[in-house]
């Protein structure tokens, strides 16, 4: 009996097992990013600090105006098909004031289901929300580490399309 095509099977099954559980943890590189904006359709980007990111409103991973522009280590997740998007930041000397939804009552904010190894699993319990932008936030604040996701949900009074600022779009 010809071994050899049960060994290529093998050898095969092994290359491909092994980069499943080895390419979602390789720090980000042309393959993984490909990944990333083709199957899971999202991108992702790291900014040394907030005066580094976009500041046009229509930019892919343009901040919110709430985000001190002397937070450091910003990394942002966008869905490439929509608002959904997750930023992690860390606070510098100017700190992160309370939250402001006085234009009506938010609405809950789904966490969208971005994939990103540095955003932690259990943050739905501690966010509250954050409506200066065009789209509503939740915010949970771990130490210096500040966390806000969205799912594109318009903040309250700020008109059907999420007010002045024009949609984000991938760009």
């Amino acid at each position: 009996m010809n071994r050899r095509p049960l060994v290529i099977a093998a050898a095969t099954v092994g290359v491909l097992a092994t980069a499943a559980f080895a390419l979602p943890n390789l720090p980000p590189n042309p393959v993984t990013d490909t990944i990333d904006r083709k199957v899971y359709k999202e991108t992702g980007k790291r900014f040394a600090s907030a005066a580094d990111a976009p500041r046009r409103a229509e930019a892919a991973f343009a901040l919110p105006a709430w985000i001190p522009k002397d937070a450091t280590d910003v990394r942002i997740r966008v869905r490439n098909t929509g608002e959904a998007r997750l930023i992690r930041f860390t606070l510098g000397a100017t700190p992160l004031d309370g939250p402001q939804c006085s234009a009506g009552t938010p609405k809950p904010v789904a966490a969208p289901a971005l994939h990103a190894k540095w955003w932690p699993d259990s943050l739905r319990t501690e966010g509250r929300p954050e409506c200066r932008d065009a789209q509503q936030y939740q915010v949970a604040v771990r130490g210096k580490r500040v966390y806000a996701w969205t799912d594109g949900t318009p903040s309250p009074g700020a008109g059907p399309r999420g007010g002045a600022a024009a949609p984000r779009t991938q760009g």
